[in-house]
């Protein structure tokens, strides 16, 4: 709930030269559990995408995507991790090591700002505008997602 109310409160009144918004909302998506149902995954991403389409008069673009982006994290992270990691592992930094940390996070805020931008033109009349959005919200979401792991893991 924390990063439902700084992505209200915060993060969606600032833009970066108009293109770039932080969706830090992403970080809960990329921190599933590895094994965890994804039944709950997808129902949690819903609802959470849902939350902040009611916050930001957006209908249906961040749960859309949101949903779309939790149900390929299991996948995503299934592709990334060796066999031998435990069944409940927790993803982080530090389980993961950076490398596979942030290509997970890289990929899946990619795929979250793709989606949810496309939703949003739902044409690609202005493809330059749209390009340049989902270019600087993945890159401004990415490093943001990654400081606050950083951080995290310094505890």
């Amino acid at each position: 709930m924390a990063l439902i109310l700084a992505q209200v409160l915060v993060f969606n009144h600032i833009q970066l030269l108009g293109y770039a918004t932080v969706f830090i909302y992403v970080y809960f998506v990329v921190m599933f559990p590895r094994n965890y149902p994804r039944w709950a995954m997808l129902l949690w991403s819903f609802f959470l995408g849902l939350t902040a389409d009611v916050f930001t008069n957006t209908p249906g673009l961040a749960a859309a995507s949101l949903t779309l982006t939790g149900f390929l994290q299991p996948y995503l992270l299934e592709l990334l991790l060796p066999r031998e990691m435990p069944e409940k592992m927790k993803v982080s930094s530090a389980t993961l090591g950076f490398p596979k940390f942030s290509t997970l996070t890289a990929i899946l805020v990619l795929g979250h700002c793709l989606i949810l931008f496309s939703l949003e033109s739902f044409s690609f009349f202005n493809v330059q505008q749209w390009a340049l959005s989902i270019v600087c919200t993945t890159l401004l979401t990415f490093l943001m997602i990654i400081a606050l792991e950083t951080i995290r893991c310094k505890r």
